[in-house]
């Protein structure tokens, strides 16, 4: 039977506690990931997500309806995902109209920021500078156990590459032929009887045991999302950087404590940013050929997650040119206000000497 997994993902705070959170929230756990019953030292969580797992009244999608448990995945750097699982019955045909009507699906979406609302308010001082970002990342996995039949899993996928496609996209009508090979070319195999098509905003997984396939793509997605968060935080420090470099009118400018202030408010939006750059990429361990490390890095190609990296990277260049022009600023006014006070002690100085 096919089976469809809407995620929405969220940034909610500056990062979180996990260790506290377990302790507040009753049935949470830390999942692993294994692959073919293969544990891995060379690709796991760092640290581990805290999952929580949530009853709830099932969102109807066309004829079909999510199921009742919804996962949440609880990430250190301040990240959250919301899971669905939705059962289709059908053929890929259906799994063409279940994805039309999961486009930027609003209940799914209102549920998942409602739930992400309501845990929020209970993790208490669990999350560091909580913030709920109004913009969020969805991505859908569709999925088969197996093949229809037996056939075997390429061949089947040759066979029926335009349906894929038009799964993948979801907007309800034909491909041309460029559109279907970007939507379907990137794909990947570990054996007969499985084989993943990643895509920009969807993944179609044919696997037995697909559990550890779909938690790398959400993990990647959370990626996504945090870069994306990232890259825009690094647009608002910029703008205010430059307005520090704007040079300071009336005492301010000759206020050494003022300049210096300046600087360290720079000082603080880049440490803040490289220090979440760094928790986010780091956040799972990547290492060999590994089949979930090549799944990862074919889905951090799709979603250009090293352009991302590249672009923030640039900006705190930026703001490091910026931190060390109000450094120096910092340092002449220091200079200037002293060379100010040795000048008037020199005058008060001969002042006082006529005087006497």
């Amino acid at each position: 039977m096919p089976e469809i997994h809407p995620i929405v993902v969220f940034e909610i705070a500056q990062a979180i506690d996990l260790d506290r959170t377990e302790q507040l929230l009753s049935g949470a756990e830390r999942p692993s990931l294994r692959h073919r019953g293969r544990s891995t030292a060379f690709f796991q969580y760092r640290p581990a997500p805290l999952r929580v797992s949530q009853e709830g009244v099932p969102i109807a999608v066309g004829v079909w309806h999510t199921e009742s448990v919804v996962d949440i995945l609880l990430y250190d750097f301040g990240a959250a995902s919301v899971a669905y699982t939705i059962a289709v019955e059908g053929d890929l045909e259906s799994l063409k109209q279940a994805s039309a009507l999961l486009r930027d699906n609003a209940d799914i979406h209102a549920d998942a920021r409602r739930r992400i609302d309501a845990l929020l308010q209970s993790l208490e001082s669990a999350a560091v500078k909580p913030r709920l970002a109004s913009f969020t990342e969805g991505y859908v996995i569709f999925g088969l156990r197996s093949v229809p039949g037996g056939r075997d899993v390429a061949e089947f996928c040759e066979q029926h590459t335009t349906d894929i496609a038009e799964i993948l996209r979801g907007d309800g009508g034909a491909l041309s032929a460029e559109e279907t090979a970007n939507a379907t070319g990137l794909r990947i195999s570990f054996g007969p009887t499985d084989l993943t098509v990643v895509d920009w905003e969807g993944a179609f997984v044919i696997d037995p045991d697909p559990e550890d396939v779909r938690a790398v793509l959400e993990f990647a997605n959370v990626q996504l999302l945090e870069m994306r968060w990232l890259d825009l935080q690094m647009d608002d420090a910029i703008d205010r950087s430059y307005e520090l470099l704007t040079p300071r009118t009336g005492w301010r400018a000759f206020w050494p404590r003022a300049a210096s202030a300046d600087a360290r408010q720079v000082a603080e939006l880049q440490l803040e940013s490289s220090i979440l750059l760094e928790r986010v990429a780091s956040g799972l361990n990547v290492f060999g050929e590994e089949y979930l490390a090549r799944i990862y890095r074919l889905a951090a190609g799709r979603f250009q997650l090293s352009e991302f990296d590249e672009s923030i990277s640039r900006k705190l260049a930026t703001i490091e040119r910026i931190h060390q022009t109000l450094s120096e600023r910092a340092t002449t006014v220091r200079m200037e206000a002293l060379e100010w006070v040795v000048i008037t002690l020199i005058a008060l100085e001969i002042v006082l000497s006529l005087v006497h």
